[in-house]
């Protein structure tokens, strides 16, 4: 009886598949992860995808020192978060040391500690520092910032310091609105780690916001002392120090801002004085 002839064209049993099958397989299988991975990338957290860029950004950069802060046009825009993980691991240090000052001290309903976009933010209610109306720093006030100061020192960012009031008017003499008494409070804090903690000024700068930055509603005695504080903000390396450069934080534009400008230069040459005469509420 003749054998059957082997199929030599790969489509008999005995072959198994043909030899382009595996070719096409291989194909197939690149195309679904290639279509897998541009899925994957279209549905990604683009927030927590720019928290690793900026906290990889500010373990690499280190800022230079001036008078005001800007967006570095180089570096995208993103963002730390507020996640404890997500920051680099010297504001991490800084973060566990200065909670730890705060529970020891009891200080947790008049000091906060905030890791936020422009770098971590330490807020200090006003009546921990101030007086009413006034911008003197109190000896508890200067106690703590001494501490605050001596965690700080180590770390190279700048910082920026703001002073923020709530919304009753102030009209004296020496602080004809809140503009000055904002300014005069942040520049107050600046003068105190230079000439009694020894930073270098360059590394400082002192913005005063007045009463547009709330963080809680001026309605209540309680709203208003939140809003009566100075932050001291750790930048973080998204942010550079340029002298005469505008801040994307910037105060509110009113028609008092210029006044409270040239009242600044006042301040920094002068000691402060005390209110004579009041002509109006005072706020905290």
């Amino acid at each position: 009886m003749p054998r059957n002839k082997k199929n030599n064209n790969g489509g008999g049993d005995e072959g198994g598949s043909p030899a382009w099958m595996t070719t096409f397989g291989d194909m197939m299988t690149l195309l679904l992860v290639f279509f897998v991975l541009l899925y994957s990338f279209s549905t990604m957290d683009v927030e927590k995808f720019k928290g690793f860029i900026s906290a990889l950004q500010s373990q690499l950069g280190v800022l230079e020192g001036g008078q005001t802060i800007t967006p570095n046009p180089n570096i995208d825009a993103g963002t730390l978060g507020e996640d404890y993980a997500q920051a680099p691991q010297n504001i991490r240090q800084v973060m566990r040391e200065l909670n730890n000052y705060i529970e020891a001290n009891n200080l947790g309903d008049r000091v906060n500690v905030e890791n936020k976009r422009k770098g971590l933010v330490i807020s200090l209610t006003g009546e921990i520092l101030y007086e009413l109306g006034r911008a003197e720093i109190r000896d508890q006030g200067r106690e703590v910032l001494a501490m605050i100061s001596d965690i700080l020192k180590d770390i190279p960012n700048d910082i920026m310091i703001e002073g923020h009031t709530d919304d009753l008017p102030i009209r004296t003499d020496e602080f004809p609105s809140n503009w000055e008494l904002s300014t005069a409070r942040a520049v107050n804090v600046i003068k105190f780690l230079i000439e009694e903690r020894n930073f270098d000024p360059a590394r400082l700068s002192a913005a005063g916001y007045s009463e547009y930055r709330p963080v809680a509603e001026n309605t209540t005695a309680e709203g208003r002392a939140e809003n009566r504080r100075v932050e001291v903000v750790v930048l973080n390396s998204q942010y550079t120090v340029n002298n005469g450069a505008e801040a994307e934080d910037k105060p509110v534009v009113s028609n008092q801002e210029s006044a409270a400008e040239a009242n600044t230069k006042n301040l920094l040459n002068n000691n402060q004085t005390e209110n004579t005469e009041e002509g109006g509420n005072i706020d905290g």
